[in-house]
């Protein structure tokens, strides 16, 4: 690290001499003919214009700067992506476009140029909604919020249209039906009549955009439209939007962290940090040619492009205050190569080509030989790069073993089977993946083999070879619990808001009478504090004080203060940005090194499930479909479940997104009436759910 910053040193003397100061503010002044370089390389012309807006909020007193300059052009026809981390000021800059800010936030500087007028001097709401909705729509990322739940879904659309056009309220209830139909939600005329609440997560995010699309907007901003879906319900919906934007010939801006999706949808792609465009390009020049550090990290951070075995990269340290003047690059603090001038000076816009520009010092001519030097440094990590051995199986034993698991549930006065006849194997010291969509009975088998579900389970769970389903003493309860352990999907949720850190972590030892005294209790809280990652001062703190990726190594670090020999971890980094993402994956893998852990890992994200797995198990509502090998599963898919699910994984390669075909799964495709199916290894350590004929049809397919 120090070399580096020696390094670094000598090549920003350079780049700081006095020779070059007047080459510095030449810069700056083509940044405005740099931004707009790119116009003839567009599909049509310029709809929106955004120069150097700021945006300010005044919180508990003091004054925010969100939005610091950030300058950007929306063209028709097309699809922008804006990326970066939760904070970065996506959303805010969006909301913007549409008049949006909450009541403490206001645009202090620059303009928004739509139409031949500037909308940054829009003062009244009467302006706004002549604009808002009509000529630019917004999808946001949680439905729940956007629709009302106890109005039906047809109202809501229909009052759009019936708001916007004066049409008669069965003029907009046909139109309504119809948009139904378009975005895909099967017999609309009786979903019309439906609630919010009545729809899947999926459902009602198509019911948003068919909302935002009421009026044929010209812009369509989608707001993490995807984040919380399920990978085979995310790519319908994508598709979906794609095919809307072709029929009505929008544009659209999409905003995520999702580089998987960028890669799907985009035709440009900014990037945004504290509240600046860092970068900015078509998508394969951000993809294949990135030149920021920060556009750099973030896809390094990738599971996809990790090497198993090996941590993935990760951006250590926070953003900047904004509450702060920051001086120089705002990424610096967090870049190990970053050079003297880059905490001294903010960089200009250097050119990349005509379409590609981006805001680093490293684009200097006089930063050339330290370029050039981190490009050599980062080839020859790739190449040291070896992927870990798979996981030894030959003498392992079984540390809990599932046996013709059924959970059922009543729900309307009707049994329901969530999960059905699971059975499977988790070896000490390996990491069993659970894949699947949302409903499939993923997180009851977790909660099952955790008792957290008693009532209505049957079958046979064993750990460590003895029973753990049924009637349980107090002393194998008490046992159970110190040596089986859960970290929940969403750490808000699961962490008592009203309780400090020191409490949170300290409620398995105060129940089970795990410390000496009062000084042993302390040290054993900052102990497991530091081996995941945060610092003793954390303690006196409440769960909302800190972030997302924080809370969740709050709840890693309860779970592990008890010394468990075996977690559940269910979703554990479903709700974090990638970077985030990258971190907890790689403590899960320390700490299962360390203290030689056995997972059992919940997720629907294929992309860290074959990063971290040792077996990946499929299942589809209730039913096993498949089990095998990570790179087995990811090699030779069998069940046709099983290849939906990974023909709809994002890949952060654009060539590779624009030509894969989206696998669609009909469990109607199976006739199962007189073949009945069984569970089969049909390799060794490769087992699949289907009948003789489907079975034979397998075997063929490993022998092609």
């Amino acid at each position: 690290m120090k070399k580096n910053l020696k390094q670094a040193e000598a090549a920003s003397q350079q780049v700081l001499s006095p020779e070059e100061a007047a080459e510095k503010e030449a810069l700056r002044a083509y940044e405005s003919e740099i931004l707009t370089q790119s116009a003839p390389h567009h599909a049509g012309p310029c709809l929106l214009s955004a120069r150097d807006v700021t945006v300010k909020f005044n919180l508990r007193g003091k004054e925010l700067t969100a939005i610091r300059g950030a300058s950007l052009d929306v063209y028709e026809g097309e699809t922008l992506a804006i990326v970066g981390e939760s904070g970065s000021g996506k959303s805010v800059f969006t909301k913007t476009f549409v008049g949006m800010l909450d009541k403490n936030g206001r645009i202090d500087g620059g303009q928004l140029n739509f139409h031949g007028e500037d909308m940054a001097k829009y003062t009244k709401e009467a302006e706004w909604l002549k604009v808002r909705g009509k000529k630019i729509a917004m999808v946001f990322q949680d439905p729940m919020t956007s629709l009302n739940p106890v109005r039906t879904i047809g109202e809501q659309i229909a009052e759009v249209i019936m708001w916007h056009f004066g049409k008669t309220h069965d003029e907009a209830k046909a139109e309504t039906i119809e948009l139904l139909r378009k975005v895909g939600i099967h017999d609309p005329e009786a979903r019309y009549k439906q609630y919010p609440g009545e729809f899947s997560g999926g459902m009602r995010q198509r019911v948003v955009i068919a909302v935002a699309i009421a009026c044929r907007p010209e812009i369509l901003i989608c707001d993490e439209p995807t984040t919380a879906l399920d990978v085979t319900v995310q790519a319908q919906v994508l598709d979906l939007i794609k095919s809307l934007q072709k029929e009505y010939k929008m544009s659209v801006v999409f905003i995520t962290h999702d580089l998987g999706v960028v890669a799907n949808v985009a035709d440009w792609v900014a990037v945004m940090y504290a509240g600046k465009i860092v970068e900015y390009g078509t998508v394969h020049e951000i993809f294949k040619a990135a030149e920021h550090p920060y556009t750099k990290a973030l896809l390094r951070s990738l599971p996809q492009l990790g090497t198993k075995g090996h941590d993935l990269y990760s951006i250590q340290g926070t953003p900047p205050s904004l509450f702060k003047e920051i001086k120089g690059d705002a990424f610096a603090p967090r870049n190990a190569d970053a050079m003297k001038i880059d905490f001294e000076e903010e960089p200009p816009i250097f050119p990349v080509t005509d379409t590609h520009w981006a805001r680093t010092w490293l684009l200097s001519p006089q930063a050339e030989v330290y370029r050039a030097e981190l490009i050599k440094r980062e080839a020859e990590r790739m190449d040291n790069a070896v992927p870990e051995a798979p996981f030894n199986y030959n003498g392992a034993e079984p540390l809990l073993q599932v046996r013709d698991l059924s959970v059922q549930f009543k729900l309307s006065g009707k049994t329901f089977k969530a999960v059905d006849n699971v059975s499977f194997d988790i070896y000490k010291g390996e990491t069993l993946s659970l894949v699947g969509e949302s409903g499939s009975g993923k997180t009851t088998i977790g909660r099952a083999i955790m008792r957290i579900y008693t009532n209505n389970v049957s079958g046979k769970v064993t750990f460590k070879g003895d029973r753990i389903t049924g009637k349980l003493s107090r002393h194998e309860k008490k046992k159970l619990h110190m040596e089986m352990q859960m970290i929940f999907q969403d750490p808000m949720a699961s962490l008592n808001e009203r309780a400090k850190v020191d409490y949170i972590i300290s409620e398995g030892l105060y129940n089970y009478h795990l410390f000496e005294n009062e000084e042993d209790r302390v040290a054993k809280v900052e102990r497991i504090l530091e081996e995941v990652g945060l610092t003793s001062e954390f303690v006196s703190r409440f769960p909302h004080e800190f972030s997302g990726g924080q809370r969740q190594r709050i709840g890693i670090a309860r779970s592990l203060i008890m010394n468990p020999d075996f977690l559940v971890a269910d979703e554990p980094i479903s709700a974090l940005d990638v970077s985030i993402r990258a971190q907890v994956i790689n403590l899960l893998n320390k700490m299962k090194k360390e203290r030689s852990l056995t997972y059992l890992f919940i997720a629907h994200d294929l992309s860290a499930v074959r990063f971290i797995s040792d077996h990946i198990a499929v299942i589809h509502k209730g039913h096993l479909v498949e089990l095998a090998p990570c790179e087995e599963l990811f090699a030779h898919p069998l069940h046709p479940y099983t290849k939906a699910l990974l023909s709809a994984v994002p890949h952060p390669d654009p060539d590779v997104e624009r030509n894969k075909k989206l696998l669609h799964y009909d469990p109607a495709m199976h006739d199962y009436s007189t073949d009945k199916p069984v569970w089969v290894e049909i390799t060794p350590g490769h087992f699949v759910y289907g009948n003789d004929a489907e079975i034979r049809a397998y075997r063929r397919e490993l022998e092609l």
